[in-house]
């Protein structure tokens, strides 16, 4: 982070499947068959993820596929099924969503152009980490709240970054790419009337496996410095 800002908002546009041949190849067919039924070329696909820096901690936020029950260690604050609501009971059909203190983004290094600063304000910050446990957590792929399009990992950067107040006309893939589900997650932050502010428990925090030092808690900021929060808990 830039010593002159005290927070910093990062956008990336990492390309999906970077560092997996077997979900690039996928994406490059589904991307193909979209193609083809809409009469277009084809373009490049990607996956949005962010990384939030405030008051000296470091957090990086994005949707992944569930690997373990070790929720707490990365930060997990929400999950999803994937496919249908029935398959969610199995953790081969979930997501989570993670704001993850000092945690990590697979292939972080393999995002084209490198960060795209969205805000560098600290209370910009706070909010958008305070909305984090509310996103919302409909049927990954489908489009249950219909949006236009089915809600993934896209859906979920652009509704915080819409759902903050946070400029979002400027932010779009590289030449010639995109990435589908952003433009869901921008309908339904218009629905819901943004800018907002989280509140604890609120709309889509139910369901959140609280994580310990790793991540948030539901109810509490996520910006809180980790002595404080020792504090206040012991």
């Amino acid at each position: 982070m830039d010593p002159a800002h005290p927070a910093a908002v990062d956008l990336y546009w990492i390309p999906l499947g970077a560092g997996g041949h077997s979900v690039r190849f996928n994406g490059r067919v589904y991307e193909a068959i979209v193609a083809a039924r809409r009469h277009r070329e084809r373009r490049d696909l990607y996956h949005a993820a962010m990384v939030v820096e405030l008051g000296g901690d470091r957090f990086t936020i994005e949707l992944a596929p569930s690997p373990d029950a070790r929720e707490a260690g990365r930060g997990v604050v929400a999950t999803g099924p994937v496919g249908a609501r029935w398959a969610g009971r199995l953790r081969l059909f979930r997501y989570e969503v993670r704001c993850w203190r000092g945690g990590s983004i697979p292939d972080l290094a393999e995002a084209a152009g490198g960060p795209n600063r969205v805000s560098a304000d600290p209370e910009e910050a706070r909010r958008l980490l305070d909305l984090v446990p509310a996103v919302p957590t409909p049927v990954w792929g489908r489009d249950e709240l219909r949006a236009g399009e089915g809600w993934n990992s896209n859906s979920v950067i652009s509704w915080l970054i819409a759902s903050a107040g946070l400029p979002v006309e400027s932010l779009r893939p590289p030449r010639n790419g995109r990435a589908p589900g952003w433009d869901a997650g921008l309908a339904v932050a218009r629905r819901c009337g943004f800018p907002r502010i989280a509140v604890p428990g609120g709309s889509g925090a139910h369901g959140v496996n609280l994580p310990d030092g790793g991540g948030l808690r539901r109810g509490e900021h996520a910006y809180r410095p980790q002595s404080t929060r020792s504090k206040e808990e012991s």
